[in-house]
């Protein structure tokens, strides 16, 4: 292992450099793409400093099968191994978060030694301090100082964090408090001053830099967005259901937000705040181990207002079609039939509203986080990496079964050995045309059997498919053959 990279050449090689339990790190890279070959001097060094680590990489456009099973659709890409499973990500041209994520997945530098965040430090050498000093510049961040020093993260990063830990409560909106410029943000600036809360505001029409940052920094597409303490809490619609239930108030009661005296808010036009688990919840042991082993009790576990098929509020409602549309096996607990439950999720998670998704344990989000990873494709993403399957039904399998092959016969018995006259002249009248096509026993699967007959509105055996298409059975294929169409229509 120690300090060399390894070409992966299939998904059967990586498969076994990855099987065996140690730590790996696997970079997707293109030849074309100069911040892949940046970003591959960073993977090279790296490898020297974590010797008990695989560091492997893939060129991402002639390995289309180790490709699509990551889910890469951009380069440099990265994926993070440890005892056989994928435990991390990262996308993009990012020197120090590639450092980090490696250091925490591989461990300590030294055996024996405390794991530590990477430094990319005396081992990476002035060729990749180079790069990193690059990087740092094209991006805004702050540059290496000098040789053993760690990389500086993100000066936008930075700006963007003060911005929102700048007061408890802080609204990054369009227009200003007094002349809000869309209606969005007039509606969420009159929430806050009925709520009596003191708040700051930040008109992202001034700031063409904030206002594009701040959608990756937080991962929420649209303005407004409000935050408490840190913490994004989401933006209008959001927000007015917060406030519309009473748990926007709970919230600012939760994290210390004082009430003002007057029945107006006031605010302030631009304190601090962590976001994030806050380090001692408050709940008892007891409860604590309950909200763990409910979020727990299924890969796929929602937590709603109501069942899936009576949903109590129409975020619930919507979360319940967003994962049926994913064709996704889910579990539910219907958080107003349990206080306690309902209470103690909102401090466990550090989340402040219903509907509340968890895959695998870790919280993804609320409605609309759930619905904008939905159309962006990273909820399919994220099941995916997650080893979440769908739940295929019986018209998705025949649909599959159907199209599997060009020309594809439904029969009984195989080629070599039909079960039955009709298909064996079918098979015949194929083999004699030297039409190639694939086959499937119905009477090896009963639902298949059955199903097909309904699928295809066809109520006998065989049945000759052409491109997921139905040509009919025994009687239309002869007639086919014996008119001398056979071959042409199965291949046009």
């Amino acid at each position: 292992m120690g300090g060399s990279v390894k070409e992966v050449r299939s998904k059967q090689e990586l498969d076994a450099a990855v099987g065996g339990g140690a730590p790996a790190a696997l970079h997707f890279w293109a030849p074309w793409c100069d911040a892949s070959k940046h970003m591959d001097q960073v993977f090279a060094h790296l490898s020297t400093d974590f010797p008990l680590a695989e560091f492997l990489r893939v060129e991402a456009e002639e390995q289309p099968e180790i490709s699509e099973a990551y889910a890469v659709s951009a380069v440099p890409y990265f994926v993070f191994f440890k005892d056989g499973k994928v435990v991390d990500t990262l996308e993009g041209a990012n020197p120090s978060s590639l450092a980090n994520k490696v250091a925490k997945v591989a461990g300590s530098i030294n055996p024996g030694a405390p794991a530590a965040p990477a430094s990319l430090g005396m081992a990476a050498g002035p060729a990749v301090l180079e790069t990193v000093q690059e990087f740092a510049r094209g991006n805004g961040s702050s540059p290496v100082q000098q040789q053993g020093e760690p990389v500086k993260i993100d000066a936008l990063e930075v700006r963007l964090q003060q911005l929102i830990d700048s007061h408890p409560v802080m609204l990054f909106m369009k227009g200003s408090a007094e002349a809000p410029k869309c209606g969005f943000s007039q509606k969420v600036v009159d929430i806050l001053k009925k709520e009596g809360v003191k708040f700051g505001t930040f008109d992202i029409l001034s700031d063409t830099e904030v206002r594009e940052g701040l959608k990756k920094f937080s991962n929420w597409p649209t303005f407004p967005q409000l935050y408490c303490k840190g913490e994004l809490l989401g933006g209008c619609d959001i927000a007015t259901a917060m406030h519309n239930s009473g748990e926007l108030k709970e919230v600012f009661r939760d994290h210390g937000i004082s009430i003002a005296t007057s029945d107006k808010a006031t605010h302030e036009e631009t304190g601090s705040g962590k976001a994030g688990i806050t380090e001692s919840t408050g709940l008892s042991s007891a409860l604590t181990s309950r909200l763990e082993s409910l979020t727990n009790s299924s890969p796929v576990m929602l937590f709603m207002k109501g069942k899936p098929d009576e949903p109590k509020c129409g975020f619930s409602r919507k979360v319940v079609e967003i994962l049926r549309q994913e064709k996704v096996e889910f579990e539910s607990f219907d958080i107003l039939s349990d206080d306690e439950v309902r209470r103690g999720l909102k401090v466990y998670a550090n989340w402040s509203s219903y509907p509340q998704l968890y895959i695998k344990g870790e919280l993804i989000g609320g409605s609309d986080i759930v619905l904008d990873m939905q159309k962006s494709g990273q909820l399919e993403k994220v099941l995916l990496e997650k080893g979440i399957v769908r739940k295929e039904n019986l018209e998705d399998r025949l649909r599959k079964l159907v199209s599997s092959s060009p020309v594809m016969l439904f029969m009984k018995g195989n080629p070599d050995a039909p079960r039955c006259g009709f298909s064996s002249k079918v098979v015949n009248a194929l083999k004699e045309e030297e039409i190639a096509f694939g086959s499937f026993d119905i009477l090896t699967d009963e639902e298949v059997r059955q199903g097909l007959k309904t699928f295809s509105n066809w109520p006998t055996f065989p049945q000759l498919y052409y491109k997921g298409e139905l040509i009919g059975g025994c009687d239309i294929v002869m007639d086919l053959k014996n008119g001398g169409e056979l071959k042409a229509t199965l291949s046009e």
